[in-house]
Formats: structure tokens, sequence, C-alpha cells
């Protein structure tokens, strides 16, 4: 799920349930490899909460099938882009695309499209390979 991270937060909420999984495309981890470490930890702590509690700060959606992570931290504000997909008809997979730092009060238009174009082509590659 997330590459060389080991998130266990949520011991203290054991009686939570994971509502979903998350799986990281190259770009979303290239773009959190960028970051300083304690920034990177934020996010990837944020994405963690957001697989058991319901919170529009942490998890957004945007569109029709583009949703948003959200973090803020030392008042910046950063958003990996996501879509849903079912792997296996079984359990529902949040997949990000990539990431960015918000400079705007609104999410930046070129930003969504992107992440339609990706979650296009990743849909057209599963499909592919069946």
């Amino acid at each position: 799920m997330f590459p060389n991270k080991e998130i266990c937060i949520f011991d203290k909420h054991s009686e939570l349930k994971q509502k979903f999984d998350i799986e990281l495309l190259p770009e979303a981890v290239e773009f959190l490899e960028k970051l300083d470490k304690k920034t990177s930890d934020k996010i990837y702590y944020n994405i963690k909460k957001s697989q058991f509690i319901n919170d529009n700060e942490l998890f957004k959606k945007l569109n029709e099938f583009i949703w948003e992570f959200r973090t803020l931290y030392s008042g910046k504000a950063y958003r990996l882009f996501s879509f849903w997909d079912k792997i296996d008809g079984k359990e529902t997979l949040i997949v990000a695309t990539h990431g960015i730092l918000k400079k705007s009060q609104k999410t930046p238009t070129k930003e969504i499209k992107k992440a339609e174009e990706i979650r296009k082509q990743y849909l057209e590659n599963k499909l592919k390979k069946r």
C-alpha cells in the first residue's frame, strides 16, 4: 500500500474498521518522496486516518470520479488526487494519482483533468490485462 512506510497509528482505535484500501501510483509516490520527512509523514498519517474516519477535511469528492486526500501542514495545503476502483470484485480501493502543493483556494482545473486522464489510462490498462 505505502512504499517503505509502516504506519501503525490506529492501535488505540482498534475497534475502528478500515473502510477501503489505498494504492499509490508512481507519480503520487514520487510527489511524496520529494517532500521533507515530516510533511510526507503527516500526509501518510492523514491518508491512513481517512481509511477509518469519514472527514471531508481529509478526503473530499471533487467531481463524479475524482477525490482528493487533503493535508494542511505548516500553513501549506497538500493534495493527492484519487479515484475509486474495485479489485477482483472485492474490497474498494482508492488509487492516488498524483499530488500538488495547493497555492490558491480553488483546486486547479488542470490538476483535476490530469487526475481524470490518469484514471482513464489506469482503467484502460486494467481492461487490457484481463
